[in-house]
């Protein structure tokens, strides 16, 4: 594994204020990459129950074991690190968790990590629209390669500096999405680097490259232009830990920083699949739902299946 020279952190710390992103060139070795790689087989294969996907073509949320079309291979992988130990470990590499947390100015706590086959096509955006931290600056994202990036493969592209452009506040004074005012903030973002004069940059990243960027830095997707091309990647997603904390995350100490231990992302499933066999999980709606397990202990309801048989699913609570 290649790695950084941790006596020149105060000189990356001022590059990432400066630039809004760092790259470590080789940062994990072919073998580390491939054990993840091969790791995401296994979950694939042993737990398409547990594995939450989101289709790039049709934005829909599944369990992999429900999921059409796997031969497009354009699909979000939610939250791998929630069920495997080796994907925790990659994301929260020691000297790497130890420069976010420097990056940070505290402690990072892993919240998110999303795998790809292919590329995202993401349109130009920021993070902090999405997972808006609750102190400015306190979200972090890191990029890893796990091939060869293609130029036709949709690169990662980003804009240097835009971290620092003025927060766009939406209708209702906050800094997150209202989504029927994304338009309004694309032409906002746009004049902005255009006045700035920042271009884009594509990134060809090597195998075991590292892109690690601030939760402001404008990036996206680009699109992909020969669809035959993979271009497998791991992002993930850092708060600060006073941020994850006021959340009221479990925190799991990992290396320099943290992991959250919570739920995967809810999945609405008709309730036909589970009349027709499939094991409900009880123990996790009650779990994501408070209020249904208050009812369920005070016996008004005789279980979260009840529940969600009877009005759940009908209300979108997913599983």
């Amino acid at each position: 594994m290649a790695s950084f020279d941790l006596t020149k952190i105060d000189e990356l710390r001022a590059r990432f204020a400066r630039e809004g992103f760092l790259v470590l060139e080789g940062y994990f070795s072919a073998e580390r990459v491939d054990a993840l790689n091969a790791e995401v087989v296994r979950l694939l294969a042993d737990r398409p129950l547990e594995v939450v996907v989101d289709s790039r073509i049709t934005a829909q949320r599944t369990w992999w074991a429900d999921t059409p079309y796997r031969e497009t291979e354009r699909f979000k992988f939610n939250d791998l690190y929630l069920l495997s130990a080796t994907v925790r470990d990659v994301a929260l590499d020691a000297p790497l968790s130890a420069l976010l947390g420097a990056l940070l100015g505290e402690p990072a706590v892993l919240c998110n990590s999303l795998n790809f086959k292919k590329g995202s096509s993401d349109h130009v955006h920021i993070d902090s629209l999405f997972m808006t931290p609750r102190t400015p600056g306190s979200l972090a994202a890191t990029w890893a390669a796990l091939e060869d990036v293609h130029p036709d493969a949709g690169p990662l592209t980003y804009f240097p500096g835009s971290h620092l452009i003025p927060l766009y506040r939406f209708s209702d004074g906050s800094r997150h999405a209202i989504r029927s005012e994304m338009p309004v903030w694309l032409e906002h973002i746009t004049a902005q680097l255009r006045e700035r004069g920042i271009e884009e940059k594509v990134f060809l990243a090597k195998k075991g490259d590292v892109f690690i960027w601030h939760s402001d830095l404008v990036h996206a997707g680009s699109p992909i232009k020969d669809l035959q091309r993979t271009r497998t990647s791991l992002v993930c997603h850092y708060y600060g830990e006073a941020d994850a904390r006021a959340l009221g995350g479990d925190l799991v100490p990992h290396h320099a920083g943290h992991w959250m231990r919570r739920l995967g992302q809810p999945v609405l499933v008709p309730p036909e699949v589970f009349m027709a066999g499939r094991r409900f999980p009880e123990e996790n709606y009650l779990q994501r739902y408070p209020d249904v397990r208050a009812a369920v202990e005070a016996g008004a309801l005789k279980s979260g299946w009840h529940h969600y048989e009877l009005c759940g699913f009908k209300e979108g609570r997913g599983i």
